[in-house]
């Protein structure tokens, strides 16, 4: 979606915040060709006129399309590895104040697509509201669609800002308009709308001292603390190898597909009717011609060698090779079957140590935002500050499921096993996850468990009442 540009001068809106505003639009616009050639590759939407080197590759030959997910797999591949499952309350306990916020919020859900854009972009941001029906809402906003300011000295963003919604712009076709904004500071969220052209300003004061606003960030250096992409520049010059390859290929297929032929010593007239006729003469059984009355050579018939694709089959091995070693996707996942695919399980399971490495990080630095917007959340909910929460609330913890994913036999051996040491264990919910039950069979085997056991227990009554008579009789 194309936006046009944020206003800077809204009414109502005092000098430190407008000059904040300024700021954070420079940054929104700075960064918007950059997120847009980063979502091109994610797409895989990638032009020939970008990766033509001019030599082998006819320049009438860019409306050729040749589709690419190397990009999306750079991203979606590690997103998927990152399985956020809810919050864990202090003492393994269930934070049901905050279940309520993350179920609201369909926060499960909607972390998948936010850490998409994470990976995509380098960084996603986190919004929070206080909200009557869900007590707090949080949203996920893009750097497409929203920017912030960085605090070093905090080691927080020091201000943000959203676009919340747009509105089609009637001056330029596939455009939008920003019609409501956010503006996060420490003490407020100002919330910018505009109404028939004019734009005006509504503080909204919260108790939080910090903006109500969290990034989930990706690979973070102390140059860049908002982050970076894994479509990363390196991954995208490999990109482009790869679409000009394809685009040679295609194009060298053509070329065997319709071998170059030739005949010699032929008439004039025979010239042109081959000349005039050439698909004709291509898919034709026989190619018949006189000797030319004027020289007396006989025509001479022959097929100049054929073109082969094997180089750039090569070349795209190549390429997935360094794409793999890159990324750290294994060689599989880029679609290309070489000598570096693995062969059996053992070597499948070696080949992606290094994404399941990589998913861990991803894990631990999104764990961490995750339980700073879980706690935000919970102030908002209550009124409060964060540093007011009491311990148990302050004491949850974000938790995801194992990014090795490993099979249900091998999960199932490995809970058997730790059974057999602590015989408490087969009784837990964790024990059940990990021999292949979802939440929604745990809470089933739950109920009809317990449900059995009150069938026991009135069965055990009702064998006492009968007895008893029995027993004073013989008395």
């Amino acid at each position: 979606m194309n936006l046009s540009k944020v206003p800077t001068q809204i009414s109502g809106l005092p000098p430190a915040e407008q000059q904040m505003l300024s700021e954070l639009v420079r940054v929104l616009e700075y960064h918007e060709s950059k997120n847009r050639t980063k979502a091109k590759y994610y797409e895989g939407k990638i032009p020939l006129d970008e990766v033509n080197l001019g030599i082998a590759l006819p320049q009438g030959m860019r409306g050729l399309e040749i589709g690419c997910a190397w990009g999306a797999k750079t991203v979606d591949v590690l997103a998927a590895r990152s399985m956020f499952d809810g919050f864990v309350g202090i003492n393994g306990a269930n934070p049901e104040e905050l279940n309520d916020i993350v179920s609201g919020n369909r926060l499960i859900t909607e972390y998948k697509k936010a850490c998409k854009d994470e990976l995509k972009f380098g960084c996603t941001f986190a919004t929070l509201s206080a909200d009557k029906a869900i007590k707090c809402r949080i949203r996920f906003h893009s750097p497409q669609t929203a920017a912030a300011l960085w605090d070093g000295e905090k080691g927080r963003i020091s201000c943000g800002l959203a676009i919340i919604d747009a509105v089609e712009d009637e001056s330029q076709s596939g455009t939008y308009k920003p019609s409501l904004v956010n503006l996060y500071t420490d003490d407020a969220i100002w919330v910018l709308s505009c109404r028939e052209y004019t734009w005006t300003a509504e503080r909204k004061p919260h108790k939080m001292g910090r903006p109500l606003m969290e990034p989930l960030i990706w690979n973070a250096t102390s140059s860049k603390p908002l982050g970076r992409s894994r479509i990363k520049e390196p991954i995208r010059r490999l990109i482009q190898g790869y679409v000009r390859t394809i685009a040679n290929a295609t194009i060298g297929l053509e070329f065997s597909t319709a071998p170059q032929k030739y005949l010699m010593g032929i008439t004039d007239d025979q010239y042109d009717a081959v000349i005039n006729q050439k698909f004709k003469q291509y898919v034709g059984n026989i190619i018949a011609s006189t000797v030319n009355p004027e020289t007396g050579e006989k025509p001479s018939f022959g097929q100049l060698q054929q073109g082969s694709i094997s180089p750039h089959v090569e070349m795209v091995r190549v390429l997935a090779t360094q794409f793999s070693a890159a990324t750290g996707l294994t060689v599989t996942d880029t679609g290309v079957v070489n000598d570096a695919n693995p062969t059996s399980s053992d070597a499948i399971l070696a080949q992606s140590q290094t994404l399941v490495s990589t998913a861990e990080e991803l894990n631990a630095g999104n764990g961490d935002a995750l339980k700073t917007i879980a706690l935000m959340a919970l102030a908002v909910a209550n009124s409060t500050t964060v540093e007011k929460l009491t311990d148990e609330q302050k004491g949850i913890m974000a938790h995801f499921r194992n990014p090795a994913m490993p099979s249900i036999a091998a999960t199932a051996d490995a809970a058997i096993k730790i059974a057999s040491a602590r015989a408490e264990f087969a009784s837990t919910d964790v024990f059940l996850e990990m021999i292949g039950f979802d939440q929604a069979d745990i809470r089933r085997i739950k109920a009809q468990e317990q449900r059995a056991r009150g069938l026991s227990l009135i069965d055990e009554i009702e064998m006492e009442d009968v007895e008893e008579p029995v027993d004073e009789a013989n008395s």
